[in-house]
């Protein structure tokens, strides 16, 4: 049964659902809003991350309503974020979050990005992974 008359909304729905539940697998919580959290942050911390043109190509990957959540407030013109190390990406990925959030930044991290892994094309993930320095591509992991 559709819930919105568009086929192409409904698929997009569905499969942002399975994205959803997979975060929350992998974070092992039944907090639905706490893995768009995570979900949401991450992707947000990793687009700043690895520069517009990859960005680009990532994104192309992601099913639309997720596609829309990731290039929210996303300045295309803004030059990457230099982060080198865990900690620096743990620090952008809490700014993404509300404040206060009792979100474990290492597990979400590591959460979306196992998701990622699952559902995405295997040679679009290595090449954003070649991109990130290797202390934040062990998070891939």
């Amino acid at each position: 049964m559709s819930t919105t008359g568009l086929p192409v909304f409904d698929t997009t729905v569905q499969e942002s659902n399975l994205w959803l539940k997979a975060v929350m697998d992998h974070m092992r919580t039944n907090d639905r809003h706490a893995a768009y959290l995570a979900l949401r942050a991450t992707l947000h911390a990793l687009r700043d991350r690895i520069g517009p043109e990859n960005a680009v190509h990532l994104a192309a990957q992601l099913p639309m309503l997720l596609r829309g959540l990731y290039y929210e407030g996303w300045r295309m013109a803004a030059r990457p974020t230099k982060e080198r190390s865990r900690a620096e990406f743990f620090d952008h990925l809490r700014e993404e979050l509300p404040p206060g959030s009792s979100i474990d930044v290492n597990m979400a991290a590591r959460s979306v990005f196992a998701v990622m892994r699952e559902k995405l094309d295997a040679g679009e993930v290595d090449k954003v992974i070649d991109r990130l320095p290797p202390e934040l591509g062990e998070l891939w992991s």
